[in-house]
Formats: C-alpha cells, structure tokens, sequence
C-alpha cells in the first residue's frame, strides 16, 4: 500500500476569488501610479511655466510684451546688451569667488562640527546641538545690526569678507553632516582604528568618502544660496567693484523697468548656472537628503 496521503481536490471557486484580488490590487496599483504621475506632471508644469516664460521673453525683441508665442522674432540681441550695459562679467566673478568661498567654509565647519556631534562623547553634547538647531529659527536680518558692528570693529567692511564670513559657520550644514555620519555603521571605524588610524585619518579616509551625498547636497544648498543672497551685499558692501549678480540685477531692474526682454534676458543669465550646477548633482542631492532622515 501507498503511504501518499491523497490530495484534495482544489476548489476552483477558491481559485478564481484569488485571481480575482490579484487582478483588482494590480489594477488599483496601476491607478495608483498613473495618479502620481498625473500630479506629477501638474505639479511640473506649475513649476516650469514661470521659467518658459521668462526664456521666451528673453530672446523676444526689445519692448515686446511678456507672452508665450512661439512664432514671433527670436533675437539675442537683449543677452548682448545685458552683458555689456549691465556689466554682468565682474559680478558673475565676485558671486563665483563669494559662493565657492562660502560653500568651502561650511563644508569644513560643518564636517568637522558633524563628526564631532555624532561621534564623540562628551558633556553637554546633546545641549549643544539643541543650540544649534534653535539658530535656524532665528533669521539672519535680526543678526544683522550686531553682525554690522562686528564687521565695523574688524575693518572688514566693503571687503570680500564682510560677504563670506557671516555665513561661514551653517547650523544647517552641522545638522546635515551630523545626521549623515549617525547613519555609517561604527564597525567601519573601530575597523580602521584596529589598522592604526586615528580620528582625523578615520574621519578623512573613511567617513567623508562615503557622506559623498551629504557633502554634494551641502555644497549645492551653499553655493545656491549665496549666489541667490542680496541681502549681505546690500548692507554690507558700497563698492561698485564688490557687486554680486543679484545686486547688478537689483539695478539693472531699476534702469530697465519696462523693457521686459532685456530684464528677462538679464535673470535668464543669472539664473543658467544655479540650474546647470543642479542637474549635475541632483542625484546625489537627492540621496543626501533622503539619508539624512534615517537616524536620529
């Protein structure tokens, strides 16, 4: 005799409830994605309307009217005449050298104040970051009488310090930095620590090569917004030779108040290379971003 036990028959009503589900979830999944990407692309379309705009009016002849149509003159004669009347090119140089300074600083600043926040053990470490978090609450035009004097006290007014260091130090870099490096395994460093490294060695070999996404994403949060910035060269510079973009923007507007091509011209200029420098890091942007939340 056969030990088999014999099988029971399947129930093809069972069956067919079963496919039934697994039908309907596939279907509702597909809605589901086709609903995201329909707000998507509304949400995308919101977004890249304004700056249509803007390029369209830019290459349209001098005096027009802002409009969309596709069918009138191109020119590039307003992007000849920003960059000579405007003299764009010492601007485009100081908010360069301003920007790449500035993002340095907070690279350094807020590596270092991250590793030491996430890694070494100390009193008052949690006091600390606390502090540091309640300055994002504080907005940089409350500082800026204080900020002035200090400025005034050091004789660095009207110089290329008086637009770097105020931002130097960034408690959002720390806390960036800081939550990336909570998310890097210990065993790495108590490895390297085994091999005969030390603290400056473990955290330039082995804990910055692998915050690449942090840094990248620090590096564009800083260099965006300090070629955006019009407030420190505002109140803090009075030379003609210190002028940042947004400054010679600021004026350019004045003197071109109702010629619409030539202004839209002029913030298409300022504008290409703030979208140039995001398209080259957008992936690392976004995964800077994204680990930063993992761990407390």
């Amino acid at each position: 005799m056969s030990d088999r036990s014999p099988k029971i028959p399947a129930n093809p009503s069972i069956e067919a409830k079963a496919r039934s589900r697994q039908k309907s979830a596939i279907d509702f999944s597909n809605q589901s994605r086709l609903l995201n990407l329909l707000f998507l692309m509304v949400g995308a379309g919101i977004v890249l309307f304004p700056l249509l705009v803007v390029l369209r009016a830019s290459f349209a002849p001098s005096g027009s009217v802002l409009s969309l149509d596709l069918t009138g003159s191109w020119t590039l004669e307003n992007y000849q005449q920003v960059w000579q009347r405007g003299r764009f090119w010492r601007a485009f140089a100081n908010s360069t050298f301003v920007a790449l300074s500035v993002t340095g600083f907070q690279v350094l600043t807020s590596a270092l104040a991250g590793y030491a926040l996430a890694r070494l053990k100390f009193w008052g470490r949690r006091s600390l970051l606390t502090a540091i978090l309640a300055t994002l609450a504080i907005p940089f035009q409350l500082l800026v009488v204080p900020v002035f004097l200090i400025l005034k006290w050091g004789h660095l007014l009207d110089t290329y310090g008086a637009l770097i260091l105020p931002t130097a130090v960034n408690g959002f870099g720390i806390f960036l930095m800081r939550q990336y490096f909570v998310t890097i395994p210990v065993a790495l460093e108590e490895a390297a620590a085994l091999d005969g490294a030390n603290r400056w060695q473990i955290l330039t070999q082995v804990m910055l090569p692998l915050s690449r996404p942090a840094l990248v994403t620090l590096s564009l949060l800083a260099f965006i917004g300090e070629w955006n910035d019009l407030f420190k060269p505002l109140v803090f510079t009075t030379q003609p030779a210190l002028q940042t973009v947004q400054l010679a923007l600021a004026e350019f507007q004045e003197q071109f108040t109702n010629d619409w091509p030539l202004l839209m011209a002029a913030v298409a200029i300022t504008t290409l290379p703030i979208l140039v420098l995001f398209f080259l890091g957008q992936r690392q942007f976004v995964r800077g971003i994204a680990a930063t939340g993992v761990k407390s």
